[in-house]
């Protein structure tokens, strides 16, 4: 070991050792989690353990740096294996599951149900309900009754967005009735992995120790998951609750919070930040008042007047929306700098929308009333807590319109940023998660809200900074 453990990681090794305790390890933004959990394996060389992470690039870099004594999976691959168990054979898995079972299920309807259900919420909408569901632990009520459902019917319909007629609602249930019994024969999809094994007879494999990565970040199901797969075992999570922004998709809002109580877990602190310097470490003290630092200096700034020069090579724009980071990569484009866009899918989304508008001939005032008109439909899809998302892809639209004469100018100009690549990336401050960089530029700060998980959204940010962190506003850039 080349490093000197800080006083608060050797208190959560001895932690491991001196008692069978669970353990809640709340880590600040940079505070070498990994390093910790490391650490607290090292020093458990007998005791099996499983190490759970989000991805399969994660749990590869863990089970590179563990010990020999841990397992390193990731839930979903954690979960295929167990039902494989559960069901005898090898289940094989189509990410396309989902869509043949719509495609199958619209085919079944009159021609004139099928065409406004496509030119209502949309079938590809409706799937990511479907998976959405799964995700909730959502079984349809009356059906499965052997299964430990944590959503009925009422709830889920009553928990999400979109606003749907009967006949979607139907849809929704039965293609959710029909990937589960596929599922019971072995044919999953990705939800599929955690969904079954977890709600159904899935036996999980049993060690004496569990770990839990980013624990901030589990859904309900994770956590009934974590229920039946330590049972009376032993778990230690680690997490920051002040780094939890994913409830939009499905996370539990206060997931930390929720495990130290079902688990009865102590809770021990990483409060010193290996990342982060002196004044950044200042900076972000409003969210987490016990922060410390292990390194001096740092800087943070707000410029009044800002251009691409101020921008160096290897840094990192961040924001809450992706309208004004579109607008900023189009400036340092023209400015002859070299970006890269890490929200490509968001530009390739808008792509396939206004590639439907018409013809590539169509003018440029044509093509914003195009836009509004997408986005009134699109409005009346979903509740009202939903509409801002939609005004951001309109906001974003709306300027790819302005670069060009026609549609088809439009469309190049979104071709032209997704195939963009270079040394200066813009992100949203939801993708940044994990991320760092010595140059930090939050654009349009005042876009952060602060209720709900928004001021975790600024604590992410401000934390990415290694070095400096710049506050820049797309209003006051110099050409």
């Amino acid at each position: 070991m080349t490093w000197t453990p800080t006083e608060e990681q050797l208190a959560v090794v001895t932690a491991a050792t001196s008692s069978p305790d669970n353990l809640l390890v709340s880590a600040l933004a940079g505070a070498a989690k990994t390093s910790t959990l490391i650490l607290l394996a090292e020093a458990l060389p007998d005791v099996e353990i499983l190490a759970l992470a989000f991805n399969k690039k994660i749990a590869t870099e863990m089970q590179d740096r563990l010990p020999s004594n841990c397992t390193a999976k990731t839930l979903n691959g954690l979960g295929h294996s167990t039902w494989q168990n559960a069901i005898g054979r090898r289940p094989a898995i189509d990410k396309d599951k989902g869509y043949k079972i719509f495609d199958e299920l619209m085919q079944q309807l009159p021609a004139a149900t099928r065409r406004r259900v496509h030119e209502g919420t949309g079938m590809g909408e409706l799937m990511r309900l479907v998976a959405f569901g799964k995700q909730c632990g959502f079984i349809p009520t009356g059906h499965f009754e052997k299964g430990k459902r944590l959503l009925s019917t009422e709830e889920f319909f009553a928990h999400i967005d979109a606003k749907l007629d009967d006949v979607e609602i139907e849809l929704i249930i039965e293609a959710t009735l029909e990937s589960l019994r596929q599922g019971m024969k072995g044919q999953l999809d990705f939800d599929d992995q955690i969904l079954l094994p977890t709600l159904f007879h899935g036996a999980f494999p049993r060690y004496p120790l569990v770990l839990v990565d980013e624990a901030q970040d589990l859904s309900a199901l994770n956590h009934a998951t974590l229920r039946k797969l330590v049972g009376t075992r032993r778990l230690i999570a680690v997490g920051d609750s002040r780094q939890a922004i994913y409830g939009f998709r499905g996370a539990h809002e206060d997931s930390m919070a929720k495990l130290g109580e079902d688990f009865n877990m102590r809770e021990l602190i990483l409060s010193t930040s290996f990342r982060c310097p002196e004044a950044i470490v200042e900076h972000a003290r409003w969210r987490a008042p016990h922060m410390k630092s292990a390194k001096p200096g740092g800087e943070v700034h707000t410029l009044s007047l800002w251009s691409s020069a101020d921008v160096p090579d290897h840094a990192f724009i961040l924001c809450r929306n992706n309208a004004p980071l579109f607008h900023t990569a189009l400036r340092l484009l023209a400015a002859g700098r070299h970006v890269e866009l890490s929200n490509g899918d968001v530009a390739k989304q808008l792509l396939k929308v206004m590639q439907k508008f018409g013809d590539r001939n169509m003018p440029q005032m044509e093509v914003y009333a195009a836009i509004d008109s997408w986005a009134e439909k699109e409005k009346a899809k979903v509740k009202a807590r939903a509409h801002g998302t939609i005004d951001d892809k309109v906001e974003c639209m709306r300027l790819f319109a302005g670069q060009g004469d026609d549609l088809g100018g439009a469309l190049g100009y979104i071709n032209h940023l997704i195939n963009s690549s270079g040394t200066i990336k813009l992100l949203t401050v939801h993708k940044s998660k994990g991320l760092e960089a010595d140059d930090i530029f939050l654009l349009d700060e005042d876009l952060i809200g602060d209720k709900d998980q928004e001021p975790n959204l600024r604590y992410v940010a401000i934390t990415r900074a290694k070095q400096r962190l710049t506050y820049i506003y797309t209003k006051e850039y110099e050409i």
